[in-house]
């Protein structure tokens, strides 16, 4: 079994499936996010905003542990992307407008593909002996007996949620959902982080 992720590259996985999967040089284009939104708020009146106090939690089949500088490096990028549009950040949670969370869930998955592959045998390279259509008269390749083959690759699939929780309501009021493959290993460059955070956070406020 082609396995995609080993267990020795599980611990910094949760850092990536947001954060450096798109920004780590790969040639497609990044996850857009899924956001929804509640849409009797008035968001043009949220300029304050904490973080929640369960907040960086990491959930589901394989949970990895997050050390502190991880949490506080996916904070400070949300944070950052926040500020850029006018927000304040506090840390008394009684003054915020907003409260910011996020977490990771975690899902193990299993890719399964079939194709065909032409089964070569002795007779084929035979003196004398070339496969052909018999309309077009020339060797044919697809004209060989073929066999199904099987792939089987395991990865795990990272989801990353970001809520703006209203205090009042103590309901989540917009939600950003974004769903890709964990690879890679760990990165600390906070401008990646940064970057991500501001394609996670594009969409608010809400038009």
């Amino acid at each position: 079994m082609d396995r995609l992720i080993s267990s020795s590259n599980r611990q910094g996985l949760a850092l990536l499936v947001i954060f450096c999967l798109w920004l780590a040089g790969c040639a497609s284009a990044p996850p857009t996010p899924d956001v929804d939104y509640n849409p009797e708020i008035d968001f043009t009146g949220i300029t304050r905003a904490a973080m929640y106090r369960d907040s960086g939690q990491v959930t589901g089949e394989n949970p990895h542990q997050l050390s502190d500088m991880a949490r506080d490096r996916i904070d400070k990028a949300l944070q950052r992307a926040l500020t850029q549009k006018g927000i304040t950040f506090t840390d008394d949670p009684s003054e915020a407008d907003v409260l910011l969370s996020w977490h990771l869930v975690t899902e193990a998955k299993t890719d399964v593909r079939t194709y065909e592959t032409p089964v070569i045998t002795g007779a084929l390279y035979a003196p004398g002996f070339h496969p052909y259509n018999r309309y077009s008269r020339y060797s044919c390749w697809s004209c060989m007996p073929t066999r199904t083959e099987v792939s089987v690759r395991d990865y795990t699939l990272g989801t990353f949620v970001v809520d703006l929780i209203d205090p009042a309501l103590g309901k989540s009021v917009w939600r950003s959902v974004t769903s890709s493959r964990l690879k890679g290993q760990f990165d600390r460059d906070q401008d990646k982080y940064d970057a991500a955070a501001a394609h996670v956070l594009a969409a608010f406020p809400p038009e």
